[in-house]
């Protein structure tokens, strides 16, 4: 092994590097007292050790923050829940496993679905008596949470082209190959949640990939199909970008060191677009993913884990020196790069039919909440489907639900079942609207620093208005919100993006790609929702008036001199 100051097990002891570091090696392969902690009554929360290892089995502590206030003002803990996000690789779900689903947010939840900006679910609102039970139900499914949080390779997601099926079909397959081939083996999972007796031969569990600290913080993987970004290629730690031949799915190009976290008044943090190194086949995909992994493993920082990412360590080193320990990793050198075109990074609403004849329909749902709401019954509408079709339901990396493999003797009654249940066309709603994403934050997110899925919503009607004042109301914007700094929504390839400061408070960032190929740059720090408007009405009048024909909003805040273009994200925090 070449040079490696920060590597998993050699060169510095455990004491000089992070904390995390320490805990992950001791902690007996992600078992810690995880299983105590749970059966202790004296609190809804398990212990501070156990917070941080329980990411690895998809389940984030948070407490209602709605309600910490007056816990403390009367001496009681914070009211401690969980979040638990489901594995789905490429976010297929089978309708039974929906239903089942469905039902375990019911019984053990707050009664609502979250689909997240990484295609997966999220139960929200579980307390600590309830995880057990909750996850035996997710893998009674046939499904599970492992290493769908922690320091890992988080879930794998794809793009949602059932219209072109058989290529779609085979990059599905694919993701759930690499989620499977990359996810971590301790038995501990099993132990722990399902009760799993623990063999002699389980103590000498070595994990393949990972060693005993896994890796240095989380690691993430996308499939793209041009001319589709939906699922923002650019923004993953490893993006496969298909290349078809025909209609032959030849390979992929290979982008590396994306990722959008950052910190605040830390100039050094930076989000960052991947960059495309070359090309490998199909069958080189999972060797390509794993070797990448490990050359993370090997050199990813841990002793600053706001410095731990990939695209630091690429960017550290430079992509030519990445390259090179790639392929020499891999025994090989990678092909050159082919041509690609992506053309936008939303989501295509409404009914296409598939080039195996069937039909998809891709319903709008706001934030990605599912519940029911006056009379907008999005999930009885939901469970009523699901309980008739026969084919799957595709969830978004923009927080949708495509109802796919609808044979066409069925789409009629599918129509039927959306009007009963007041499950409107997505034309109903404006283009802004549906091209705006937002992460959760309050009330449960311990790191929201101010609102994000309650309030866009109220702040997209407010920019409609203006937009349809100055004559644009059709057409798209894409706007995305953050309650902090870390960026789950991918507001830095927004190209009006938003992260929280405060409650009330945001900072705004302006010029992201329209179709996620170019990074934002910072434009307001700290302001709130009437100095957002006052600047962003003139600027959305002006584009009305002065634009190009085709020129998307992010482009002419640039050519307009809002923003300078931002090139690399080593330039982000650069103000011009």
């Amino acid at each position: 092994m070449t040079d490696n100051k920060r590597s998993r097990d050699i060169s510095q002891p455990l004491e000089n590097l992070h904390p995390d570091e320490r805990l992950k090696a001791e902690s007996d392969y992600l078992r810690g007292t995880i299983g105590e902690s749970l059966l202790d009554p004296i609190t809804g929360a398990v212990s501070e050790r156990d917070t941080r290892l329980i990411k690895f089995h998809g389940i984030y502590q948070q407490d209602d923050r709605d309600l910490r206030s007056e816990r403390r003002r009367q001496k009681l803990e914070p009211a401690y829940q969980f979040m638990i996000r489901v594995r789905l690789p490429g976010g297929v779900c089978r309708p039974q496993q929906w239903l089942d689903l469905d039902r375990l947010a019911r019984e053990c939840a707050n009664g609502t679905l979250r689909i997240t900006t990484r295609q997966t679910f999220q139960f929200h609102g579980v307390l600590k008596r309830d995880l057990k039970t909750l996850i035996r139900g997710i893998c009674d499914t046939g499904l599970d949470t492992k290493a769908a949080c922690g320091d890992d390779t988080r879930g794998v997601v794809c793009t949602v082209n059932p219209w072109w099926s058989q290529v779609h079909a085979e990059i599905c397959s694919l993701a759930q190959a690499l989620s499977d081939h990359m996810a971590w083996q301790s038995h501990a999972y099993d132990e722990i949640w399902l009760d799993r007796e623990r063999t002699v031969t389980d103590d000498d569990v070595v994990e393949p990939i990972y060693g005993r600290t896994y890796l240095p913080r989380k690691f993430k993987y996308g499939f793209a199909v041009p001319p589709v970004n939906d699922i923002d290629i650019y923004t993953q730690d490893v993006g496969f970008i298909a290349i078809a031949e025909g209609d032959e799915l030849a390979g992929f190009n290979v982008c590396a060191g994306g990722g959008m976290g950052r910190t605040d008044n830390e100039p050094a943090t930076y989000p960052q677009l991947g960059r495309v190194i070359g090309f490998c086949r199909a069958d080189q995909v999972l060797d390509v993913a794993e070797k990448i992994a490990t050359i993370q493993r090997d050199y990813g920082d841990r002793v600053e884990r706001s410095h731990a990412r990939m695209k630091y360590t690429i960017d550290d080193r430079g992509i030519d020196w990445f390259r090179g320990e790639l392929e020499q990793r891999l025994g090989r050198t990678l092909e050159t790069a082919r041509e690609y075109r992506f053309e936008h990074n939303g989501d295509r609403y409404g009914w296409v039919r598939g080039d195996d004849g069937n039909w998809h329909y891709t319903l709008f749902i706001e934030n990605g909440r599912v519940r029911d709401r006056d009379d907008h019954l999005l999930m009885s509408g939901l469970r009523a489907i699901a309980a008739e079709h026969e084919g799957d339901y595709l969830l978004t990396t923009n927080q949708n639900l495509t109802i796919a493999n609808v044979a066409p003797a069925k789409r009629e009654r599918i129509e039927q079942l959306l009007h009963e249940h007041g499950l409107r066309d997505p034309a109903h709603y404006s283009a802004l609207r549906r091209s705006s994403i937002a992460c959760v934050a309050f009330p449960t997110c311990g790191l929201a620093m101010a609102e994000s899925e309650r309030y866009l919503p109220d702040l997209v009607t407010k920019l409609e208005t203006i937009m349809h004042d100055a004559g644009i109301g059709n057409d798209s914007i894409v706007v995305r919100m953050s309650g902090c700094n870390n960026g789950c929504s991918r507001p830095y390839i927004a190209e009006i993006g938003f992260s929280g400061r405060a409650p009330g408070k945001y900072n705004v960032y302006l010029g992201g790609g329209h179709h996620g190929q170019r990074l934002a740059r910072p434009y307001l720090d700290n302001v709130d929702e009437r100095t957002i408007l006052d600047h962003l009405e003139p600027m959305i009048r002006r584009y009305a008036k002065e634009r190009q024909a085709g020129e998307p909003f992010g482009d002419f805040v640039i050519r307009a001199g809002y923003v300078a273009e931002v090139r690399d994200g080593r330039e982000f925090n650069v103000r011009a």
